[in-house]
């Protein structure tokens, strides 16, 4: 496919390990023990700290029609929603589209400033894909993260282009990118190295 025809596309951040956050998440540390703070801060720190530098990676990563998320990306909240949450973003999150969040526990439709509204999926992978497509038309659907839900999509043969933007740090504990996946063959489309990062995007090979 390309993104005319809807490519479904994976946008991530992996340290040059393949790990996307580090053990022991928790609600004040969302990416756990990941060698700073907890927030995430030396995955990310191409977006925050060289903006500029990555401008046109950052926003190819909310260009999509419709997304797909973990619950774990959503948020902290674990079986039923008994608390207020919506999501990590503030009033205004940065999507301004539909975003389909897997879960297990059922919820209304949350709106959001903006154009962005959270939608619960209880069905499965297959079931938040269809909707997306359907939501985004022509469009591409993005599958943000995390590394669990990027799995499963990979592991179903389901992704088109798989983006990675590598920070030179490694891990060495935590969630990872490609397990449970299955070998797969992939093309390299695009590379650029930056000051905090290396952009590389792959076609997925069927």
């Amino acid at each position: 496919m390309n993104a005319r025809s809807g490519t479904v596309l994976c946008n991530i951040s992996v340290s040059v390990d393949g790990y996307t956050a580090g053990l022991d998440q928790s609600e004040e540390r969302p990416f756990g023990d990941d060698g700073a703070d907890g927030t995430g801060r030396l995955l990310h720190a191409w977006m925050f700290d060289t903006p500029e530098e990555n401008r046109v990676e950052a926003e190819r990563m909310t260009r999509a029609g419709a997304f797909i998320m973990g619950r774990n990306m959503f948020g902290p909240v674990r079986g039923a929603w008994d608390r207020p949450w919506n999501g990590w973003w503030g009033d205004d999150p940065p999507f301004h589209a539909p975003v389909f969040v897997l879960t297990h526990h059922a919820r209304a439709p949350q709106p959001m400033e903006g154009g962005t509204t959270f939608h619960f999926v209880t069905d499965g992978i297959g079931s938040a894909l269809a909707r997306a497509r359907s939501a985004a038309g022509a469009a591409d659907v993005s599958i943000m993260g995390g590394a669990t839900t990027v799995n499963q999509y990979l592991a179903a043969g389901l992704v088109d282009e798989l983006h990675l933007h590598i920070a030179p740090f490694t891990l060495g504990a935590g969630t990872r990118l490609f397990d449970g996946v299955p070998p797969m063959r992939l093309e390299q489309l695009r590379v650029r190295s930056a000051r905090l990062v290396t952009h590389v995007t792959y076609r997925v090979l069927r």
